[in-house]
């Protein structure tokens, strides 16, 4: 039977957050503290290998460490810790320490105290390492008491937190990389991935919550149906192919070639990623936060997403941020447009495939 090929625009990626490790800071260590050291050199690093060994670092050091992020410049790992014990450590293993204020416990107490306090609809927080706070974010809809209440609950955190506002609002970019269509709606494949040896799909959560039944095409013959879903909470969902359609692992650039996806991987911040959908086509830009909690409204929060500036918009939902040949989230939602920009969110990929037992490929 002859192969409908149809998924070269569906990017099969992948992606999981460094969450422990990404969690703090940005007060430069003294210079005494420098000079004490000078016999070691921070080592040149990719951005996958810094998130390597930041997780490494994070394990060793326990509740010594606070965080860390990727210097693209430099191309340095920094690592945020709490006290001098633990830089010497950080450069002994070849890292930028930075001594900070907040450690990963303050941290995660307020964000513990965001959700507890300020669970109000259009809003977002996430551990940002450069400044060493939670970056508390109100889209456009958030106003009068609501705005007021998050305010007061930020200022209540000192100097663990910070409020910042976004022109645009807040939601799952549903309407629709390769489109998918279903019955009311247009999304975009992520990544293809294989399960007990055959083959399947991953997309957004929010995606299968609302379609059952997937096209190539508005209207078209069905090519496969879910076999999971989660949202909230999470945003994945998986697919699996019904018709004889080919599915290569690799991304659709939408410029006549591909992106071979070879593995799955964790976003680091700092990493540049490329996302690739139906709406928008290829859009690049940079991890900011990791773990982050948004709140679409209308009771769908959702936990654990990777922060970026890669502009989307709607009908892009489900498609695939990547590095490389590594698959490395699922497009979730945000605000803004690529006019405009805005902030994305993306649901890691690794999560996605651990929870349905499937891989890359």
């Amino acid at each position: 039977m002859k192969h409908r090929h149809i998924s070269r625009k569906r990017a099969v990626l992948a992606g999981s957050a460094v969450v422990g490790l990404v969690a703090a800071g940005v007060t430069f260590q003294s210079a005494n503290a420098s000079e004490q050291v000078p016999q070691f050199t921070a080592r040149t690093l990719s951005a996958d290998a810094a998130g390597k060994l930041a997780t490494g670092l994070g394990k060793d050091l326990g509740t010594g460490a606070a965080g860390a992020y990727y210097d693209a410049g430099s191309k340095h790992l920094v690592m945020n810790v709490v006290d001098e014990a633990a830089a010497e450590r950080v450069r002994q293993a070849g890292g930028t320490a930075r001594i900070v204020q907040n450690s990963l416990a303050d941290l995660k107490s307020a964000r513990q105290t965001l959700a507890g306090k300020a669970t109000i609809p259009g809003t977002s927080w996430a551990v940002d390492p450069v400044s060493n706070k939670v970056v508390v974010t109100a889209d456009r809809t958030v106003k009068g008491a609501d705005l007021k209440k998050l305010g007061a609950v930020v200022d209540s955190l000192g100097g663990k937190a910070e409020l910042k506002k976004t022109a645009g609002e807040f939601k799952p970019f549903i309407a629709g990389g390769d489109a998918i269509w279903g019955n009311g709606g247009r999304c975009s494949l992520g990544f293809n991935v294989v399960k007990d040896g055959e083959p399947y799909f991953l997309t957004a959560g929010h995606c299968t919550e609302a379609i059952s039944s997937w096209s190539d095409s508005q209207s078209g013959a069905e090519i496969g149906t879910n076999a999971g879903s989660d949202f909230p909470g999470n945003d994945f969902g998986l697919v699996k192919y019904t018709s004889d359609t080919a599915h290569p692992s690799e991304v659709d650039l939408y410029n006549g070639s591909t992106q071979p996806i070879t593995k799955a991987g964790e976003a680091t911040v700092g990493m540049t990623v490329t996302r690739s959908g139906s709406t928008t086509q290829v859009h690049d830009g940079e991890v900011t936060g990791l773990d982050a909690t948004v709140n679409y409204g209308n009771g769908d929060i959702v936990n654990g997403l990777i922060q970026t500036t890669v502009c989307a918009e709607p009908g892009d939902s489900g498609g695939s941020l990547f590095a490389g040949d590594t698959a490395i989230g699922l497009t979730s939602g945000g605000s803004g447009d690529c006019s405009s920009g805005g902030e994305t969110f993306f649901q890691p990929v690794p999560e996605a495939l651990a929870a349905f037992g499937a891989q890359i490929g």
